[in-house]
């Protein structure tokens, strides 16, 4: 449903005014769910979990299919089977409505009299209600994330006969009928258990504040400062891209949707530079992605951690900034050496162009940026819950936004967002249903236990660094094609454990995976947000992809970094281990972990102040690597040797590039 639809262009159909009304009826659903206490304002939520779980979810059923109708799925592809699609629509919101009545009516039941006797109808029920989350995910979001689902409902069936750590104790009838307790009536594990309860309860006001950030215009305001702030470097339509693309991505928390906002306005510019279409795409692609890890919203999947690890929000934050600055820090460091491989020079005309001129109304739109984030940061340290933070920023915010002429013109934009946020829950929450599933699957037969004695036998950091490997790649298969929260929790849920269990501590673990999930976005062969930056730049979209993660090679190296040098997550050895942080120690990792990323950098483009040959190329390779081996032998010696080679190449041949960077 494109903007135009409500703001001027052509009328809505029905179905869409339909969608509308019902994700705007959620959103308030979820605002008034969870308020914080106000003395001006009645309290209403929370509402009791056993009906507003299976209330939000057939809304959230009826709002997918009507927005994503079968009917339109095989008209592209089957024309002649487009008639049946209502017929099968019908039958799923049929389906799910019916599940999830009776997993209101089950749960009832054992709330008021503490048991009932599952039958084979459990069974059933819990398999059907699987059937409509697998296939409306699989519409959604693609085959991946679903297939997952489909195997493990598969394996918890027939897990006994399965080879190695898989094979799970045989199945007899009373097990046979358990697994409908483990999927579907289950509060803690299972489709509609604890992940569905941090999603509805914590994490839908965040989803909401990020929809309605969109509409203030401050992301072509945040664009316009990034321009100004950036143009004295060679590369500064690409800086200026990297910059507005990681402030408006920690509101927005999706790839793509960070694509699509600031690439529009950014890559056209990077392009004009003089750097190609695929350079152009892959910035544009890594920065966007990278917003869900910077600080201080870093979208869904921070909330969600904070609610399973049991560590605070705020201190969660603090431990991604470092690794966030870094990364950030390595593409712009990227971009520097790819302007002076294309010997890139300043330029005016962008500047002096009316579209970037900063008119007061900019101002204005920053100050409704940045007065939310900060009212999430400060009322948290004040100790508000992370979704009534949430939820004061979004009431901050909704006035703040009559600031913008266009909101005061047509009011209505703003009941437009929160109808837009409540539809985009409703997906998102498709694809936590599977992960449901798998969790409900993973609870009933211990596998994640199976892996972590498995994996604890590995002895010393080599075991460490396969577990982290063995994750790291499982987290980027997971995360192709689907959102990163999803990815996160898969595999966190899976190798969590494991990785625990060879010495890591909680907080960098799932910061681990979570940085793997997003790395996934720009990752081929399903590389989404590369793809979205390529159909924008012009570019081959599998190039792009490459391009991007060539340039955001750091994603990859940062979290080995972090999660064998804990000290630059700042508060993970205070908060595990209750020591002191050590000053010295952090600044030392800091500074090699700086050093490494001068080195990856601009290996990665083969250019420093001129193109580097084979040689150097292996050796800046060999001497990153160096700096981060855990010997402290091998680290002052290599640093040394790499600060005496920097030093040559730059007195060598940086007399013959003058342009600075």
């Amino acid at each position: 449903m494109n903007d135009t639809d409500t703001a001027g262009g052509q009328w809505p159909s029905p179905i869409q005014v339909g969608i509308l009304i019902i994700g705007f009826m959620m959103a308030i659903v979820g605002i008034t769910n969870s308020m914080p206490t106000y003395g001006f304002l009645p309290k209403l939520g929370p509402y009791p979990s056993l009906i507003i779980r299976p209330l939000i979810l057939a809304a959230s059923i009826l709002v997918v299919v009507a927005g994503s109708p079968l009917s339109r799925l095989l008209a592209e592809k089957r024309p002649g089977l487009a008639w049946a699609g209502p017929i099968i629509d019908v039958m799923i919101v049929a389906i799910g409505w019916f599940v999830l009545w009776e997993y209101y009516a089950q749960l009832l039941i054992i709330e008021e009299e503490g048991f009932i006797e599952f039958t084979l109808f459990h069974v059933i029920v819990s398999l059907l209600g699987c059937a409509v989350f697998i296939v409306l995910c699989w519409r959604i979001w693609g085959a991946p994330l679903a297939i997952v689902g489909i195997i493990s409902v598969i394996y918890l069936f027939s897990g006994e006969y399965w080879p190695w750590i898989f094979e799970t104790a045989q199945m007899n009838y009373n097990n046979f009928l358990n697994s409908s307790e483990d999927i579907w009536f289950n509060l803690n594990d299972g489709v509609l258990g604890t992940l569905m309860g941090i999603l509805i309860f914590t994490v839908f006001p965040f989803i909401l504040l990020g929809t309605m950030l969109e509409q203030t215009g401050g992301g072509r305001s945040m664009i316009k400062f990034a321009v100004q702030l950036t143009k004295n470097f060679r590369g500064g339509a690409a800086h200026a891209a990297i910059l507005a693309s990681g402030l408006f991505g920690t509101m927005s928390g999706g790839a793509v949707t960070n694509v699509v906002a600031t690439g529009v306005i950014t890559i056209p510019m990077i392009k004009q530079r003089g750097f190609s279409p695929a350079f152009a795409g892959g910035v544009e692609a890594t920065a966007s992605s990278a917003g869900q890890i910077m600080p201080p919203i870093m979208g869904a999947a921070a909330l969600v951690m904070a609610d399973l690890t049991g560590i605070s929000y705020l201190t969660i934050i603090v431990a991604a900034l470092v690794p966030a600055l870094a990364y950030y820090g390595s593409l712009f460091t990227s971009v520097v050496f790819e302007a002076r491989k294309l010997n890139v020079e300043q330029t005016k005309e962008i500047l002096d162009s009316d579209d970037f001129k900063i008119v007061p109304q900019d101002f204005t739109n920053l100050i409704m940026v940045f007065v939310p984030i900060i009212i999430v940061v400060a009322t948290l340290i004040i100790g508000l819950s992370p979704a009534g933070a949430g939820m004061s920023a979004l009431f901050a915010l909704i006035p703040l936004s009559f600031f913008n002429p266009a909101i005061r013109q047509k009011p209505i934009a703003i009941l437009v967002a929160l109808a837009k946020g409540g539809i985009n829950f409703a997906q998102l929450l498709m694809a936590i249903g599977v992960v449901g599933i798998i969790v409900g699957v993973l609870g009933a037969t211990g596998l994640p236990q199976d892996f972590a004695i498995l994996l604890s036998k590995m002895a010393g950091g080599a075991g460490l660094f396969v577990t982290l490997l063995v994750a790291g790649s499982a987290a980027l298969m997971l995360g192709m094609g689907m959102p990163t929260l999803p990815a996160y929790l898969t595999i966190v849920l899976i190798l969590g454990p494991a990785i625990q269990s060879l010495g890591l501590s909680v907080l960098a673990a799932h910061l681990f995976v979570f940085y793997y999930g997003v790395a996934s976005s720009i990752t081929p062969p399903v590389a989404v947000a590369a793809y979205a930056a390529a159909s924008i730049a012009g570019g081959a979209p599998f190039g792009t992809a490459v391009m991007a993660m060539r340039i955001g090679l750091a994603k990859f190296a940062v979290p080995f970094i972090f999660a064998f040098y804990p000290t630059l997550l700042i508060v993970d050895e205070a908060f595990t281990t209750g020591n002191t942080f050590a000053v010295g120690d952090f600044l030392w990792a800091l500074f090699r972990l700086l050093l490494f990323i001068y080195l990856i950098s601009s290996s990665v483009i083969s250019f420093d102040h001129r193109r580097l040959p084979l040689w150097e190329l292996g050796l800046r390779l060999i001497l990153a690597v160096g700096i981060m081996v855990l010997d402290p032998v091998v680290q002052w010696s290599t640093v040394a040797i790499a600060l005496a080679y920097i030093a040559w190449h730059n007195i060598t041949f940086g007399r013959k590039q003058p342009a600075s960077a």
